[in-house]
């Protein structure tokens, strides 16, 4: 094979797909094997989702809620669906990663806030899943200052091989080890009948309260983490996949978006199975005490399969928001590097990656870290960013010029903007009972609930009589890409989006400005 087509082929984990194929398949056999070829982005970005922090917040359900949060899990479904089905058919159609294309089409502010405000972000949360890497090792007797450095050096090692094929070879390793689960449940043997009826109906042990309803908010709420944007748009763009090979990108979301549901319900129903009946609802203290619990209660190896959940889930954390870090720096520096590259070839894209890793390491390992404070600011900074991020992607795939014939049809533009008001409503929610613990979330939520009801009682007719069919283009729109952006005419201005953007800076600055007040209270006191 040349060296041009090799460059433009579709090299994945379980299979090539070649530069000049154009897409014809017949026979289930031959479409499996495409599937096979194309899996990895949108199964990674969610199984990524359920890191250290996910499986910290499924076993304090699990332990201090029993089965009766399960409910919440179905629900994750649709809403992951939704959204990072937009952020695929934005880095298939454009071929550029999510930080760029924000710069070109909004400006260098929006640009460089959400790339600025995302690395930030990143970094704290690598550093909550070394923290996890910790916690899980030192079940073993491993010391941190053993496992945070080796950890370290695996990452990098694992992601700068050159390869793309070869890193998600990797990722799909530490994907599989997932099914240690399996072992979990059979020696907890959580009940299936409690487990079947809790899904499908809501409830909540001991009756609503706002420490449930925070925990709610959490499970729910954190789904749509800002680093999966960035991570998913260019993971599809490195791997060079296009709109011709959309259909099955989309098949590795929802694939991705069930696996980490049925995931999330495993730790929950084995912790309430192994622990909710030795402790109330403020029973969970940590993710090194649930393994140790679960040892105690349960034993057969129960706290030793939950610690290596544990770990893999911090390691495959660590690694997708790292990477999408790097790629936030790509798009910023426009050098438009990716995991192809060589060392040599890439030196800022490996570098900050190595960078990254290592100072997050080190923060863990400083004695009296306030690594507590760490972990409410990873919340509450991911729910001051998340409606910004979700409503800057919802424009982008509105955007004519930039999307063409891929633009979103009116009746998804319809269920996204529901979904989207309902995550901004739980991240404000979230969000503000973070900085403002004294708050009664109940009515908080009942407020912004009744305004986001309001607002789409009234918004969503007049949005839809406004809203323009796709344009129809006279070639076959899985060849139609998005033309250069430097070419593009810019964004058309109007009222309502002017005073969008103007209510996104008021509200981000004066979040982050109390956010500020309140960790430095916190900090002191």
């Amino acid at each position: 094979m040349s060296e041009q087509s090799s460059e433009h082929q579709i090299a994945g984990a379980f299979g090539t797909i070649g530069s000049h194929d154009h897409g014809a398949r017949r026979g289930p056999r031959a479409r499996l094997l495409t599937l096979l070829a194309i899996i990895g982005p949108g199964l990674i970005v969610m199984v990524g989702d359920n890191d250290a922090g996910g499986v910290s917040t499924y076993a304090q359900a699990g332990q201090n809620y029993g089965y009766t949060l399960l409910w919440t899990l179905p629900l994750l479904i649709p809403v992951l669906i939704i959204i990072q089905e937009m952020v695929a058919r934005l880095g298939a159609v454009t071929g550029v990663g999510h930080g760029r294309l924000i710069r070109e089409r909004f400006g260098r502010y929006w640009g460089n806030l959400s790339i600025y405000s995302i690395l930030f972000l990143n970094f704290i949360i690598i550093v909550t899943e070394f923290i996890g890497v910790s916690l899980s090792m030192e079940y073993f007797g491993v010391s941190p200052y053993l496992s945070v450095p080796v950890a370290v050096t695996l990452l990098f090692a694992v992601t700068a091989t050159g390869s793309f094929r070869r890193w998600e070879r990797f990722m799909m390793l530490f994907v599989a080890i997932n099914l240690f689960v399996i072992p979990l449940l059979a020696v907890v043997k959580p009940r299936v009948h409690q487990v079947i009826v809790h899904s499908l109906t809501p409830g909540i042990r001991g009756g609503a309260s706002s420490t449930a309803v925070l925990l709610i908010i959490s499970i729910i709420g954190t789904t749509v983490a800002p680093w999966q944007l960035f991570f998913q748009e260019s993971n599809i763009v490195d791997k060079k996949i296009t709109p011709r090979w959309l259909n099955y990108e989309r098949a590795d979301t929802i694939i991705g978006s069930v696996i980490v549901a049925i995931g999330a319900a495993a730790l929950m129903a084995s912790t309430a199975a192994g622990l909710a009946g030795h402790g109330g609802t403020g029973a969970f203290t940590s993710a090194l005490e649930v393994a140790r619990g679960l040892n105690r209660y349960v034993g057969h190896g129960a706290g030793g399969f939950f610690a290596i959940l544990l770990l893999n889930a911090s390691v495959i954390g660590a690694a997708a928001v790292t990477l999408a870090s790097s790629y936030a720096i790509s798009d910023l520096s426009n050098t438009h590097q990716g995991l192809n590259a060589r060392f040599s070839e890439a030196k800022g894209f490996y570098g900050g990656f190595a960078a990254l890793l290592a100072v997050a390491g080190a923060v863990t390992l400083i004695p009296h870290a306030p690594l507590g404070l760490i972990t409410l600011a990873v919340q509450a900074i991911a729910g001051l960013m998340l409606p910004s991020t979700t409503i800057i992607v919802l424009l982008l795939c509105n955007d004519r010029a930039v999307m063409g014939p891929w633009v979103n049809p009116k009746w998804l533009n319809a269920i996204a903007i529901v979904i989207v008001s309902v995550l901004v409503v739980l991240s404000i929610g979230l969000m503000v009972s973070t900085l403002f613990a004294s708050l009664n979330v109940i009515a908080l939520l009942e407020w912004l609930g009744a305004a986001d009801a309001l607002g789409l009682i009234i918004g969503l007719p007049i949005g839809w009589r406004k809203m323009a069919p796709p344009p129809v283009v006279d070639i076959d729109r899985r060849d139609w890409r998005t033309p250069r952006l430097t070419l593009l005419a810019p964004l058309p201005s109007s009222r309502a989006r002017r005073l969008l953007m103007r209510g996104q800076s008021i509200y981000l600055f004066t979040a982050g400005a109390l956010l500020v007040v309140r960790v430095i209270q916190i900090s002191i006191s």
